[in-house]
């Protein structure tokens, strides 16, 4: 068994492809109970968010997790394989720990990622799909993003997807406070857009959302009103900017809702950011001549334009990085000698547990006490002895000398002169 992550990002894979392959939140506790049960499957995580989709398992073979990735999502082993990075052990780990401290998200340094691998390795947990491997895996991911944003600035320049967001809407209105601004979900993107949009002041902010209660939570943090997602079709007309984010697996807002909000404002532009995968606005909105269609990737441009300066922090995120694989290695060695350690215990106490009950009774029998213990003292170091001692008087020549040695090191005895 090892360590995989097979997977598609925002780096090898378009949005279209990326929303094909994308599991929503109802989906993945039984989508990770199908994919433990795969043969040569022990254990299995499923991390999917906007910019990536990634299966985490403790496997015995990639080819069974692809096979089972492809049937599961309706799509040919060859379509996806195109697209797909596949890691095994040290580089597996290497690229969770990357993952977590944000260091392989499209906006550099982001914090939000760390959040949705905590939802994804609590997931698995509630699925009983999260074993001694990927329970390791995720704890010294979780501790390498803490030490990231402790001891380096990676975050301090970060420019987030919502700030993109302001920025893009700032290019087509002279100010965004004579704007009224819509918010379709309530989740923590969309949190996130509504408090850069907030700055800004705009004239309205309205949150849509398929729960009525959460959308007037998050409205009221921003003097805003809610409602449902059913009235958006009715009142979509009323804003200048849509912003979404939701979980929904088909489109909430279709080109035919589109152009009869336009016709309705007489044409005036309408600004619209698809922060979802999948999308929640049709991709065929941004043929419309008064609608300015933003998705993840097209502002992609812009949020890496921060990046020259942390280039510096980067590089030193690296290196913690590094020291966490190297950690993580020696926690995974230690682990495959457990079984041994445990035999090695059972036998010894085993051994003693029987001398012990044999001295008991010859002191029941009145036999001297002080005889009978050292007597126990003689057994004891004599069975203990035996194994490899035996061991080494029975080996080959070749073999003498090497176990000889070992057995030095294991006893910590003084090295012989020729050592």
């Amino acid at each position: 068994m090892k360590l995989l992550v097979l997977g598609v990002n925002h780096q090898t894979a378009p949005l279209a492809v990326r929303e094909r392959l994308a599991f929503t939140p109802a989906e993945l506790e039984g989508a990770l109970v199908e994919l433990s049960q795969v043969k040569g499957v022990a254990e299995a995580a499923i991390v999917s968010t906007c910019n990536r989709t990634e299966l985490y398992c403790n496997a015995r073979e990639a080819d069974a997790v692809l096979g089972w990735f492809a049937a599961q999502r309706g799509r040919p082993v060859e379509e996806i394989s195109q697209h797909l990075y596949q890691l095994e052990n040290d580089a597996a780990s290497r690229h969770a720990f990357r993952v977590a401290a944000g260091l392989d998200s499209m906006v550099v340094g982001e914090t939000q990622i760390l959040g949705q691998l905590k939802d994804a390795e609590r997931v698995a947990r509630e699925a009983g799909s999260l074993g001694v491997l990927l329970n390791g895996l995720f704890k010294r991911a979780f501790q390498v993003a803490k030490t990231v944003r402790t001891e380096t600035k990676i975050g301090a320049a970060s420019v987030s997807m919502a700030a993109a967001s302001v920025k893009m809407a700032e290019r087509l209105f002279s100010s965004i406070a004579d704007c009224k601004v819509l918010f379709v979900g309530a989740g923590e993107m969309i949190e996130l857009c509504a408090t850069h949009f907030a700055g800004e002041k705009p004239a309205r902010i309205v949150v849509a959302n398929r729960t009525l209660e959460r959308a007037e939570k998050l409205a009221a943090q921003h003097g805003g009103e809610a409602m449902l997602l059913n009235d958006i079709s009715a009142r979509l007309a009323e804003f200048d900017i849509v912003v979404s984010s939701t979980a929904s697996p088909l489109p909430i807002i279709g080109k035919g809702m589109v152009e009869r909000a336009l016709k309705v404002r007489k044409h005036r532009p309408i600004f619209m950011v698809d922060l979802a995968v999948p999308r929640d606005i049709e991709g065929e909105v941004a043929e419309l001549s008064d609608v300015y269609l933003y998705t993840v990737d097209d502002l992609s441009e812009i949020v890496r334009q921060g990046m020259a300066s942390r280039e510096s922090e980067v590089e030193a995120a690296e290196v913690l990085v590094e020291e966490g694989v190297d950690e993580f290695h020696q926690w995974l060695a230690t682990r495959s000698l457990v079984p041994t350690i445990r035999e090695l215990r059972d036998h010894t106490d085993r051994i003693a547990r029987h001398e012990l009950a044999r001295a008991k009774k010859r002191i029941a029998a009145g036999d001297n006490a002080e005889e009978v213990l050292e007597r126990l003292a003689e057994q004891l170091a004599a069975k203990f002895l035996h194994a490899p001692l035996a061991t080494l008087n029975a080996a080959a020549p070749h073999e003498q000398e090497q176990l000889a040695a070992a057995t030095r090191r294991l006893h910590r005895l003084p090295l012989e002169d020729n050592e």
